[in-house]
């Protein structure tokens, strides 16, 4: 009777892990599609990293505007 309980709790635990994963592969789903349904709003002339500065980029420098003088 108690491996019987230990077996229903180790399945509930699994079933309560894979609902919580889903959720989250969801979540991240949703906003990356938001993102690239913004960017297709914008057409292509508008370049995804002006829209989401920051986003997808972590070693790249910093967007500018205007000139970009050398040497700044």
């Amino acid at each position: 009777m108690k491996n019987t309980y230990r077996l229903i709790g180790f399945v509930i635990l699994g079933i309560a892990a894979s609902a919580v994963t889903g959720a989250v592969c969801e979540a991240r789903r949703r906003n990356a599609m938001k993102r690239l349904l913004d960017t297709a709003n914008e057409g292509y002339e508008t370049a995804h990293d002006i829209i989401y500065p920051g986003k997808g980029q972590r070693r790249a420098k910093k967007l500018r505007y205007g000139p970009v003088y050398p040497g700044m």
